[in-house]
C-alpha cells in the first residue's frame, strides 16, 4: 500500500514539503505506541534520510524508542555526525549495528532458488539476517528510510536491502554481495528486478511480513544548476513504492553519454570518503561509461584506509583489485577470502577489468593511505597537489569540460548520487 508518493523529474521538494509528506503518511497509518527508525548512516548523507528521521521524532516523540543506522558493515557513527545528519533528534536514541554478533536469521532461501535467479552464478543457500532488535523490539512500526540510487550490488539501493543488508548479519551480507559480482555488476546496475533484489524479496514475502515495516523513500540528485535536489519521497509497505521511486530514480540519477569517456576525473568529499570500500564508487559507477584504454583519476584528500572493517582491509591490502577472473580463482584457492565473500565482490567491484587505468590521488595529511599501499592493491598512485592543480574541482563542473590546453575531461563531483553508461554498454 503507498500511503504518499510525490515526484517527477520536475519536482522539487523542500525541508519542508518533506515533513509535510511524512506527516501526511504517518496519520493514514494511525496511532502507534513503539516505533523504529532504520535510516541510514553518514555515507548517505545527501539522501534527506537525516531530515526524515529528525522529523519521526517531532511526529512520535516518547514512542520514538529507538534508531538504528543501517551500518551494514561500516564503522559506527560518530557524535558529530549524529549531530549533523539527525538534528535535534536526541542522540541517546541511536544504537548501534554489530553485523557480526546482533543479528538472527528468519529464515532461508533456498540454493536453487539462486541459482534460477542467477543463472548459474552462484548455488548457495542465503540467510535472511537481521538485526534480532527488530523481532524482539514489539514496535508495531518500523521505519526503513533511506535513498534509491542506483547500486551495485542489488541494481537499486534500499527497499528491502536496507533492512537485509543494512541490519543484515556477515553471512546474509557476504553472501548477497557476491550474488551480484559473480552474476555481472554491469547486467544490474539502474535496474530495479535483479537477483539480488529477487532474493530479498523472497525474504520479504517468505520471512520478514510478519515486521510492520513502511519503506521512506527519497530520490535526490543533481538538478540542471549542479546542486543537490530532492525529487521525489515514496512513502509505502511493498513493492510498487520502490518501483515508483526506481523509476523516477532511473530518470534523475542515470547519465547516458553519447560517447566512451576517454578521461574522467572524480572527487571524493574528505566528510564522506575515507576508505576505497566507498571511494571505489568512483570506478563502479562509472566503469560502463569509460573508454577502452581510458582514465579515470580519482582525487580523495582523505582516504586513510581500504576497508573501514579491519579484517576487510587486511583482505583487501592482501588480495588486491585485479578483475573478476583473477579474484573468482582467489576465492576458490583461499579460505579466508571464501569465507569473507563480501570482500571477494568489493574486489570485483573495485576493478577496471583491465579496461582502463584507476590513479589514486590521497590527500597528504599524516594517516593517509601512501603511495606503496596504493600500488599494492593494482592502483596507480598520483599526487594530490599535482593532480589538483591540473583538474581543479573548484573549477570543473559536472560533466564534460575542455582544460587550456584543449584535453576534454568528464568531471564528477559525488559519485554516490549517480550511474553513468556509454549506451553501448547499457541493455535497458
Amino acid at each position: 500500500m503507498i500511503f504518499y508518493e510525490n515526484g517527477s523529474t520536475e519536482t522539487s521538494l523542500s525541508r519542508e514539503d518533506l515533513r509535510k509528506g511524512l506527516f501526511e503518511a504517518l496519520d493514514k497509518m494511525g496511532a502507534k505506541n513503539k516505533v523504529l527508525a532504520v535510516p541510514p548512516d553518514y555515507t548517505r548523507l545527501p539522501s534527506k534520510a537525516g531530515d526524515l528521521t529528525e522529523f519521526t521524532w517531532e511526529y512520535f516523540g516518547e514512542k520514538l524508542t529507538d534508531v538504528l543506522p543501517a551500518l551494514g558493515t561500516h564503522t559506527p557513527m560518530t557524535p558529530d555526525q549524529i549531530s549533523h545528519m539527525f538534528g535535534k533528534m536526541p542522540a541517546s536514541l541511536i544504537r548501534e549495528h554489530d553485523w557480526r554478533n546482533d543479528v538472527i536469521t528468519l529464515g532461508t532461501v533456498p540454493a536453487e532458488f539462486i541459482k534460477e535467479v542467477s543463472e548459474g552464478a552462484v548455488d548457495y543457500p542465503w540467510p535472511a539476517q537481521v538485526n534480532k532488535l527488530l523481532v524482539e523490539g514489539n514496535f508495531d512500526l518500523i521505519l526503513s528510510i533511506g535513498q534509491v540510487v542506483p547500486h551495485e550490488v542489488v541494481g537499486m539501493a534500499n527497499y528491502n536491502k536496507n533492512i537485509f543488508v543494512g541490519t543484515g548479519g556477515s553471512e546474509g551480507i557476504n553472501k548477497s554481495h557476491y550474488i551480484g559480482a559473480a552474476y555481472g555488476m554491469e547486467k544490474m546496475m539502474g535496474r530495479a528486478d535483479t537477483p539480488v533484489r529477487k532474493v530479498f524479496n523472497y525474504a520479504s514475502e517468505n520471512f520478514s511480513n510478519h515486521l510492520p515495516i513502511v519503506y521512506v523513500q527519497t530520490v535526490v540528485g543533481l538538478n540542471k544548476q549542479g546542486k543537490l535536489q530532492t525529487f521525489g519521497l515514496f512513502i509505502g509497505d511493498d513493492f510498487e513504492v520502490f518501483d515508483k521511486a526506481a523509476k523516477l530514480s532511473l530518470e534523475v540519477n542515470f547519465e547516458m553519454v553519447d560517447k566512451p569517456i576517454k578521461k574522467a576525473v572524480v572527487w571524493l568529499d574528505p566528510s564522506e570518503f575515507k576508505s576505497t570500500w566507498l571511494g571505489n564508487k568512483s570506478i563502479y559507477r562509472t566503469r560502463m561509461a569509460l573508454a577502452d584504454d581510458g582514465e579515470l583519476i580519482v582525487l580523495a584528500p582523505a582516504l586513510k584506509e581500504f576497508g573501514e572493517d579491519k579484517q576487510i582491509d587486511k583482505l583487501i591490502r592482501k588480495y588486491g583489485y585485479f578483475g573478476t577472473p583473477h579474484t573468482l580463482k582467489l576465492v576458490d584457492e583461499n579460505e579466508d577470502l571464501r569465507n569473507n565473500l563480501g570482500a571477494a565482490a568489493h574486489l570485483i567491484h573495485g576493478s577496471s577489468e583491465g579496461r582502463f587505468s584507476i590513479t589514486y590521488c590521497p590527500g597528504k595529511a599524516e594517516g593517509n593511505l601512501t603511495q606503496e599501499e596504493i600500488e599494492s592493491v593494482g592502483f596507480i598512485y598520483g599526487d594530490f597537489d599535482e593532480m589538483t592543480a591540473k583538474y581543479d574541482p573548484t573549477k570543473l563542473k559536472d560533466g564534460y569540460n575542455t582544460m587550456p590546453d584543449g584535453e576534454e575531461v568528464f568531471y564528477i563531483s559525488n559519485p554516490a548520487i549517480g550511474l553513468w553508461a556509454f549506451r553501448d554498454r547499457f541493455e535497458y
